[in-house]
């Protein structure tokens, strides 16, 4: 099979393409891109095909009507583009242009290599938050429902005010606009459909180390306690083995303690968090803003609406409401391999129901009896006051678990 030609192509169209690249397309049977792409060339007398959202129905044209064929771009096309789609499925030749993030940090007159990018177009903002937190520089690709004012709505959302947005629209082409603005500003104002943001930070803002104290922490008042303590949470998220891409879900997350900052170890993963109790749900939310953590909360009791959840790989079950057996069901079940299941007891009766629940389907399971005590002064004097002593049962997925 013929080689096809994969060219990037900027928002002036053909005014920037090599004499030689314009060949290429004239001298090809068969001319695939996007509608603005292919608008740059009305007189092609070969065969057209518009790229929408038919990237597998194209594929199989490609292979199975095998012509000679060149496929237009934006930019780079293996920057985030149909290149890295297609590199993989047929014999194909890239041939780049700028690409927006280029044009961008060219515009602002910085450097781009040390910016974390992320894309938005065709994307959910989901998670947006923590991934990006802390950040220099950030380098956002957006689409029509992920656009700079959505983008600032998000990021005012959380507060994240620290960062100054740079808005560059028709990157290249006739109607370039660069812009510099705030996120107040950037909230309410107008952009051209093909725009990328990139966002700097010019001030310093909240962070928190592994191990959030308690009291950062919105919690039930008068009533406290419904909390996974900092001690316990920190092993039992080291019990879990999480990775930055890490699925996961916490069952029973109450004021999404260990949810947050899960979310926060596994910031290229997702969160799962479900909560039957609907003022816990709040306080869980007033949380997930304070500390920019972007995750799924659901109001429910499990195992119900756990099917929603795409398969974990660790789970962390904080409360049960009766329902142990049930959900270490599922959670058996779902959990992909290798991956982890914590459980947070504090009676002996859940720890025995727990292991006989993995027992069940062949998962060995350890136990750490965690008991410790703070302390606390008294006049000029120090004693410790201890707090409940906790079971942290960490079952893992081996092969032989699979039935």
């Amino acid at each position: 099979m013929e080689r096809m030609k994969l060219i990037g192509i900027g928002a002036d169209g053909r005014n920037s393409l090599p004499s030689l690249y314009e060949r290429w397309i004239h001298e090809s049977e068969r001319l695939v891109g996007g509608e603005r792409h292919l608008s740059f060339f009305p007189h092609y007398k070969g065969e057209k095909i518009v790229i929408r959202s038919n990237l597998s129905s194209l594929f199989e044209t490609l292979v199975n009507e095998p012509k000679k064929t060149v496929i237009l771009a934006s930019g780079d096309p293996l920057f985030y583009g149909i290149g890295s789609y297609l590199a993989k499925k047929v014999p194909i030749e890239v041939y780049p242009s700028v690409s927006s993030l280029q044009w961008a940090f060219a515009k602002m007159g910085e450097s781009w290599h040390d910016a974390y990018v992320v894309s938005l177009h065709g994307r959910s903002i989901k998670g947006l938050a923590q991934r990006i937190d802390g950040k220099e520089k950030v380098a956002i690709l957006t689409d029509e429902t992920n656009d700079p004012r959505a983008i600032a709505s998000y990021l005012l959302e959380y507060g994240m005010t620290e960062y100054e947005a740079f808005v560059g629209e028709n990157l290249g082409g006739e109607n370039e606009r660069c812009r510099f603005m705030t996120l107040e500003e950037m909230k309410d104002g107008m952009f051209a459909s093909l725009n990328i943001v990139v966002l700097r930070r010019v001030h310093k803002g909240p962070s928190w180390t592994f191990g959030i104290e308690d009291e950062e922490f919105f919690q039930r008042k008068p009533e406290k306690g419904l909390i996974t303590k900092k001690e316990v949470r920190v092993l039992s998220l080291q019990a879990l083995c999480l990775h930055e891409k890490s699925v996961v879900w916490d069952i029973g997350t109450c004021t999404g303690s260990v949810a947050i900052e899960a979310a926060k170890m596994a910031r290229e993963g997702a969160i799962f968090a479900i909560e039957k109790n609907a003022h816990d749900i709040e306080i869980c939310q007033k949380n997930m803003k304070k500390f920019r953590a972007d995750f799924t909360l659901v109001h429910g009791r499990a195992p119900e609406h756990l099917e929603q959840f795409p398969d974990p790989d660790a789970v962390f079950i904080g409360g049960t409401s009766g329902s142990l057996r049930d959900i270490v069901a599922v959670c058996c079940a779902r959990l992909k391999q290798g991956g982890r299941i914590v459980v947070n007891a504090v009676t002996i009766e859940t720890l025995y129901e727990a292991m006989e629940a993995f027992r069940q389907y062949g998962y060995h399971a350890d136990i750490l009896l965690a008991q410790f005590s703070r302390s606390k002064p008294i006049l000029q004097l120090t004693r410790f006051d201890a707090l409940n002593p906790i079971y942290i049962i960490s079952a893992r997925k081996d092969e032989k678990n699979d039935r």
